[in-house]
């Protein structure tokens, strides 16, 4: 099969690799029928993800049709279409049991990211995310098993195109979550640090639950632009307010900040010049400029919700200033699977149209263009479909 494999910081190209086989009786096999870009694969081609290694497939956001069963799978069959979480959960252990599927205590051979960890078990597998969620291959490839089959794999009806169901499998999901742990409400007034993918279908999923105010906050006038005439969104870009979270407060009644923010940039958020030199050196793993803002821009007794991902230690966290304001953070990795029927419902209702961040969809066989003009924001790039078998002539901006 072709699919695209990593061969170091900003090195990837598609080329043959070996066929999935089941590996196990509750094993898929899929053929995708389309696979995206997500802002967190750019943190894995940058080489800033630890367990990466040459001929890695990448890829969790994905989807496509069974077209082989493990003896053991009931849930779905050959023939079905299905978009596929990102988290691999096994759906029947504690974690699972409370419907925190990205907590899965029975699918990662890694060690996942935390440094104090104890003998407290890993967090879920990932598709495509390094040796520390796994190692299992991803799906910006022909081909892709899928473990877990009877727990993972969601049916979405024929009627739907691919670009409409495909984020299902990641960034829809996500923003859900981050717009549920932020308990935006009606009136509500909210930040978004990060117009990328997730910040963009966080505004969307902020104003179905009927945010009234919503900030949102980058440095690519194109990502603005788009969040203010789709959502409505105020847009702010850090490049020309180097404090947004100053500006932020005073349109808020009483200058007390909005009731909560949402951090969708993570750990290469663009910093100070010491937060730079301590990444580069591995001596912290994140920027915590994105994070500080946060805490910032928040009402006393607000909520700091984080999509984003981060990692290791973050210089100049202020833990005092989100004790004296009584901040509640909730974070984490996306519990998928349990947002599922409802964000398809949603869809079918035309309530949530996610396919309008698309910019590009290209062929698999230009995944190493797509992730090019993804990271460096060429041609207004929000967000790349990749389409195995698409023929240049039938790719579309």
């Amino acid at each position: 099969m072709r699919a695209l494999t990593w061969h170091g910081p900003h090195r990837v190209k598609v080329e043959n690799m070996p066929d999935p086989a089941l590996a196990a009786p509750d094993d898929i096999i899929l053929r995708v029928t389309a696979t995206a870009i997500c802002g967190s694969d750019l943190h894995l081609y940058r080489g800033k993800i630890p367990g990466t290694h040459h001929g890695d497939i990448f890829g969790h956001e994905f989807m496509g049709e069974v077209v082989e069963a493990g003896p053991e799978v009931k849930a779905v069959s050959k023939g079905d279409r299905v978009v596929i979480p990102f988290v691999i959960a096994c759906g029947d252990c504690f974690f699972c049991r409370l419907q925190q599927y990205a907590a899965c205590e029975k699918t990662n051979s890694g060690k996942g990211a935390t440094l104090n960890r104890k003998t407290i078990t890993p967090p879920a597998a990932l598709f495509g995310y390094s040796d520390m969620y796994g190692g299992i291959p991803g799906g910006q490839a022909e081909y892709v098993r899928v473990p877990k089959a009877n727990t993972g794999p969601f049916k979405v009806p024929d009627t739907l195109p691919d670009e409409k169901v495909l984020f299902l499998s990641d960034i829809l999901p996500t923003a859900w979550q981050a717009v549920k742990n932020a308990e935006v409400k009606q009136g509500s007034s909210v930040a978004i640090y990060g117009a990328g993918p997730v910040g963009l279908l966080t505004a969307a999923c902020a104003r179905l639950n009927g945010a009234e105010q919503i900030f949102i906050i980058d440095h690519n006038d194109y990502r603005l632009a788009f969040a203010q005439q789709r959502y409505g969104a105020i847009p702010i870009n850090f490049d020309k307010n180097d404090d947004p979270a100053a500006w932020i407060i005073e349109q808020t009644p009483g200058n007390r900040g909005v009731d909560a923010v949402i951090d969708a940039v993570g750990f290469e958020a663009k910093g100070s010049l010491t937060e730079t030199v301590l990444s580069t050196l591995k001596i912290e793993g994140s920027s915590g400029k994105a994070l500080r803002q946060c805490i910032a821009a928040v009402r006393r007794g607000g909520i700091v919700s984080v999509p984003g991902v981060y990692a290791g230690f973050i210089h100049g966290f202020l833990f005092g200033d989100a004790f004296d304001k009584g901040l509640t953070f909730k974070m984490g990795q996306t519990h998928v699977h349990a947002y599922l029927p409802d964000l398809l419902n949603l869809i079918e209702q035309g309530h949530l149209t996610p396919e309008e961040i698309v910019t590009h969809h290209m062929p698999l066989e230009e995944a190493a263009r797509g992730y090019e003009i993804f990271e460096k924001r060429q041609e207004e790039c929000r967000k790349v479909i990749l389409v195995p078998g698409m023929s240049a002539a039938k790719a579309t901006l």
